[in-house]
């Protein structure tokens, strides 16, 4: 099976200006952890509620921050005709729970673990994916 099968092709994103709050509030509006931040359809990030707690909220600097100052950039992306197996995979490996899909340069899709999950001939991938991406870190408290 192909990511293109199973992927979320709606997405909402953002732009490296917004504000950290319009971030959140997309994140609440959607019921997502995590939005693509993109110039025009190309990404060029990737903000979580992660990064916006540790980057923004931790350090008391929500109202002076924009999306570009906490969005994470090292970005791992899948394609559309990726096998779903190789998805989760990658996904396993890198620790990450939702998959930008690029084609030509651009984002048309994401695809997560729980997209995964859903079909029946790929949940035993989507099971080990987040059996190594909820392997604890070293610094737990």
């Amino acid at each position: 099976m192909r990511i293109r099968d199973i992927m979320t092709k709606d997405v909402a994103t953002l732009r490296s200006d917004d504000t950290i709050e319009r971030a959140a509030r997309l994140m609440k509006q959607y019921d997502v952890g995590s939005i693509p931040v993109c110039t025009d359809d190309k990404i060029i990030g990737i903000i979580t509620d992660r990064d916006i707690a540790v980057r923004s909220v931790a350090p008391g600097q929500v109202s002076e921050q924009r999306v570009g100052d906490v969005m994470s950039t090292n970005l791992v992306i899948g394609n559309p005709d990726m096998d779903v197996q190789d998805a989760a995979s990658i996904m396993s490996d890198r620790q990450i729970r939702r998959l930008p899909i690029v084609e030509n340069n651009s984002l048309v899709g994401i695809v997560s673990l729980g997209d995964i999950s859903l079909e029946s001939s790929t949940r035993g991938s989507a099971e080990e994916a987040l059996k190594n991406i909820s392997k604890p870190g070293g610094n737990i408290i």
